[in-house]
């Protein structure tokens, strides 16, 4: 998972994450990675509208989010 946060933070590219809290419940959070470190980083989430420290080793799913455009033709 770090070598796609990595990559994430390196292109400034917001990603999906499935993300598993201290109490075991699962969510899906989309955010914008602003630092990264040993085994935590602070990222902003578009969920709860502001910026938040997550462990990497509870994160479970790391998915780039892709934007298509539709064309009228």
């Amino acid at each position: 998972m770090k070598t796609q946060l990595q990559k994430a933070l390196k292109h400034k590219q917001l990603v999906t994450i499935m993300y598993m809290a201290k109490d075991g419940s699962i969510t899906k959070r989309r955010i914008k990675l602003l630092s990264l470190s040993a085994q935590t980083f602070q990222a902003y989430c578009f969920t709860r509208k502001a910026k938040r420290t997550f462990y990497i080793e509870r994160v479970l799913a790391v998915v780039p989010v892709v934007k298509f455009e539709r064309h009228i033709i």
